[in-house]
């Protein structure tokens, strides 16, 4: 069984595939895997209208819960964080959309802004991992093994700052300075069709460090929150440019949905099973391979 995407034929089965095997590792860094979804649209299926976004946040929709769930249920969601990521990021998403379907509609421009992103991103993972070196970051297996399954106790919540306990140690976060960061990645996830998620994750690691372990949770949710409102956002804007296809394509964005659903409730209970630094690197891998890709294309 193969469909019609905008001229192109794909069978039905690749793209829940392509979505399970990227969701299942960036999942674990708090990431839906949108980003890397991204260049296959757009390199491999040829999907170069403003849709290809909207279609990613459907995906996000619909993949995410379960990993979401996954990370509730092992007692790893920082909810203060989750609200500050939330209430930050979703209104930069909806402006992300205008800029996104009124500046940027433009194949060959998208590129090189999507390229500029993801190298962003990259460098700060690399900065973390080539820097001073910190005591071993393990996985939590023993902890696992041994039924002392660490979870998040939240200290402290306001306006100022939040305080959680995790795996014996504390972190401190400044609530101010989370809310205007996502405000900014909220503008940009808005445009790129990520939901932010893909950007913020790295930061908190990198920045705040704060144990991947904990961020990922929220990360995921802050995602899943704004690509909800940004599928419905397009849907109500799409009328008024009809000429650029803005409106998702719900087929395809179902049958990623599909694959990635599975692939992040996995990589969600992987998660904890897997050193921090082989997850950066995963990370650091999959995010400089597109973004040559587009540098590539945009000069060729």
């Amino acid at each position: 069984m193969n469909f019609n995407l905008e001229d192109i034929e794909i069978a039905f089965w690749i793209p829940p595939l392509v979505a399970f095997l990227i969701s299942f590792f960036a999942s674990m860094g708090g990431l839906s895997g949108a980003f890397l979804l991204l260049p296959f649209n757009v390199s491999i299926l040829g999907f170069n209208t403003p849709s290809v976004s909207s279609t990613n946040h459907l995906y996000n929709s619909v993949a995410i819960p379960g990993g979401v769930y996954r990370y509730i249920k092992e007692g790893r969601m920082v909810w203060p964080l989750t609200a500050v990521i939330i209430i930050g990021t979703l209104p930069g998403v909806i402006l992300g959309t205008l800029i996104r379907v009124n500046y940027l509609p433009d194949a060959k421009n998208f590129k090189l802004f999507a390229a500029g992103v993801l190298i962003y991103i990259g460098f700060n993972l690399i900065r973390d991992l080539l820097g001073k070196k910190k005591k071993q970051d393990k996985s939590l297996k023993d902890k696992v093994e041994n039924k002392a399954h660490p979870k998040v106790v939240v200290k402290q919540f306001s306006l100022l700052k939040i305080i959680y306990n995790f795996n014996d140690e504390t972190f401190r976060i400044n609530s101010l300075a989370i809310f205007f960061l996502c405000l900014a990645i909220g503008i940009v996830g808005g445009v790129y069709g990520i939901g932010g998620g893909a950007i913020l994750a790295p930061i908190l690691i990198t920045v705040f460090a704060l144990p991947v372990y904990t961020i990922a949770g929220p990360s995921l949710m802050g995602t899943f929150v704004t690509s909800l409102a940004s599928v419905i956002f397009y849907q109500i804007i799409a009328p008024y440019y009809s000429e650029l296809n803005v409106a998702p394509n719900w087929m395809l964005g179902f049958l990623y949905g599909i694959g990635g659903f599975i692939g992040i409730y996995f990589g969600a209970r992987a998660q904890k099973f897997m050193p921090a630094k082989f997850i950066k690197w995963i990370l650091v891998f999959c995010i400089f391979l597109p973004a040559v890709k587009y540098i590539w294309d945009f000069w060729g």
